[in-house]
């Protein structure tokens, strides 16, 4: 395979792995023309884009263990300059369709250039929140945690740790490519890995699927369970961002490279591409919460209501009469 073809093999993918003796399993995500939509969509300053980009990283990691035609979404909110960070995962309709994945950030400008720090630390004090929503009906999970920790990959640990009491890493890395006679593109990678519950007859390998537990897994000892933990933390920290961001190392090459010795299982990949759902009837549902008054003061000259969608631009022109509501009256 040339590298050519191995860098678009490995483009906007997510691949499931487990270790077969650890009783760890994890994700690898590598995303490069979604990221590229997303960020593409919006004229956001260089750190909002990168932190951003971390965000989708991290959304592409955890939104696969949830169901098919769920949502999971990551809400992080803060008092600093970088006030908004959203992103939505939809699980794909089918089994074998992708996943799709929107994202966007509020930010105060003024503040931004005058305030200093690190991305991170430019979202100031507030939540990290993971949001799962089940479908009509059901009521959503919520689960918080604060921005502590240095980066929001350690939210996410802690997250982990507090909520699904699974003891969690990730490795992640955002970057901007350079081509001759090209506009830089924005590159990034990521590895999520987690200790998974004793096992018994069978362990989860992605999502629903199970697969027989290897014949020692019983056997094992919480002080192995703890070695073995350990180690495949020791290994994700020797990880070159560049190996994490690609794009010519692939994923499983990757693995192997870091577990070789704890025998690392791939399952088949999940793909993932930019989706948005809004449209014209999302905008009239949401509208229609509001009141008489409330439309008014939202009604343009030209006596249409207009509204933008926050993570892909689209613009919306209603007719009041289509929300239940005259204009002239």
């Amino acid at each position: 395979m040339s590298e050519t073809e191995a860098k678009i093999e490995w483009d906007d993918t997510i691949l499931p792995f487990q270790l077969d003796r650890s009783d760890i399993r994890g994700r690898v995500a590598r995303l490069d023309g979604l990221l590229n939509t997303i960020l593409g969509q919006h004229n956001y300053p260089l750190e909002v884009s990168a932190i951003l980009a971390e965000a989708v990283v991290l959304t592409a990691l955890i939104g696969p263990t949830i169901k098919l035609r769920w949502k999971l979404s990551l809400q992080i909110r803060g008092n600093g300059p970088i006030r908004i960070l959203a992103t939505d995962y939809y699980g794909p309709g089918e089994d074998g369709e992708p996943a799709r994945i929107r994202a966007y950030a509020s930010f105060d400008e003024v503040l931004l250039t005058t305030e200093t720090g690190t991305p991170f630390e430019k979202i100031g004090k507030g939540i990290f929140g993971i949001i799962i929503d089940q479908g009509t009906d059901m009521q959503p999970y919520q689960g918080m945690t604060p921005l502590e920790g240095g980066s929001l990959a350690a939210c996410a640990t802690t997250y982990f740790a507090q909520s699904e009491q699974l003891p969690t890493d990730f490795a992640i890395s955002v970057g901007q490519s350079s081509t001759a006679n090209e506009k830089d593109k924005w590159r990034a990678g990521g590895i999520m890995v987690q200790l998974m519950p004793k096992a018994g007859p069978s362990i989860a390998a992605s999502d629903d699927t199970k697969v027989p537990a290897v014949s020692h897994t019983d056997d094992l000892m919480p002080d192995d369970r703890e070695d073995g933990w350990n180690r495949a933390i020791m290994h994700m920290q020797t990880i070159d961002e560049t190996e994490l961001v690609g794009p010519y190392v692939s994923p499983e090459t990757l693995l192997k490279r870091l577990y070789h010795e704890d025998q690392p299982r791939v399952f088949p990949v999940q793909l993932a591409e930019f989706g948005c759902s809004c449209g014209p009837e999302k905008v009239r549902s949401t509208m229609s919460m509001y009141s008489a008054k409330d439309i008014e003061k939202m009604t343009a000259d030209n006596g249409m209501v207009t509204a933008d969608c926050q993570f892909c631009g689209s613009h919306y022109e209603l007719d009041p009469k289509t929300l239940g509501f005259d204009a002239k009256e």
